[in-house]
This record gives C-alpha cells, structure tokens and sequence, in this order.
C-alpha cells in the first residue's frame, strides 16, 4: 500500500472517530461468512459502524487524536475489526448476545472508549453492558425528580378519601 493511501485511510478513520462518541475494539477473526454477515446486520440494525481495520492504521489515527486513547494501543493486535457508536452500551450488548450464539464465540471485546473511559479486557464487557445511555440517565433524573411529587400528591388525594370515610362514619354515629 501507497504512503497516500495509509494517510488517506488515517485521515477517514480520524473523520469516523470524530463522527462517533464511543467505539469498540474487538477480535472476530475465525468467524465463517454467515456469522460474519449476520454480524453485520445486527450492527447496522442497532447502527453500529463495523469496520475492519489494520491495527497501525488505527493507532496512528488515534495518536493524532491525543494521549487519551494510549492505554488502548497495546490491544491492537492480531485481527481488529472496530465498533463505533453513538451509544454506549449498544456495542457491548450486541457482542455479548453474538457471541452466546455464534459458533466460534465470536467476536470478543479488546478494547473500548465509552463515556471518556477506557476499558480494556475481555472481563470489562459485563461493566460496559450495565453503563447507561445519556438518554437512560436523563429518564431515571427525571422519574427521582417525579416521585416525590407523585408521593404528596397520592397522599394528598388518599388523605381527603379517608377524611371523607371519617366524617361519614361519624356523622353516621
């Protein structure tokens, strides 16, 4: 490959990271076609860019992004495909699901960047399922912030019922 290229390429994968908040780091190598094309279909079903790439391509890609990605450059080894989102959690739950039923036990998490973190290990893969969406976190501030007027307001309501039922009994005496 061309020196033009390799900079072509760097410079797409930079615009795609830009694109993207989050990204996944995975290994799918050993996977057949089928399971390969079904995963393909999931991730642009729950859109999901795949994208396999050449890990020195990627990595130059993200040192010119900054330092923050480092702790990732030592899991770029061997086949990388790569995950971007723009949600958090989606790619984890869709590698766990995957690789339940894929044959090969494939794909497997190398890497992740999620919520300004980095995950690194096939072990951080129940942690990055169970990490809220921005939109997850928004809807469980605002349902704590209904509760407690939900809970004076059912007091209120229950409270004038039984003062109904008291004067009603005493009233009957």
């Amino acid at each position: 490959m061309r020196k033009e290229d390799k900079g072509a390429i760097i410079d797409q994968l930079g615009e795609v990271l830009d694109q993207y908040d989050h990204f996944y780091v995975t290994d799918a190598a050993g996977m057949n076609a089928e399971d390969t094309a079904a995963l393909r279909r999931s991730c642009f079903e729950k859109e999901i860019k795949l994208m396999v790439v050449k890990n020195t391509l990627l990595k130059k890609a993200l040192e010119k992004k900054g330092e923050e990605y480092a702790p990732l450059f030592d899991s770029l080894k061997g086949n990388s495909a790569v995950m971007f989102t723009s949600v958090g959690n989606a790619p984890a739950k869709l590698i766990k699901e995957f690789a339940k039923k894929s044959k090969a036990g494939k794909p497997v998490l190398k890497s992740a960047f999620v919520e300004q973190s980095v995950y690194v290990g096939e072990n951080q893969l129940d942690t990055l399922v169970s990490i809220k969406s921005k939109n997850e976190l928004i809807a469980d501030v605002i349902a704590l912030l209904q509760s407690p007027a939900k809970n004076v307001i059912s007091a209120l309501q229950s409270g004038g019922n039984t003062i109904t039922g008291v004067l009603k009994t005493l009233s009957n005496k």
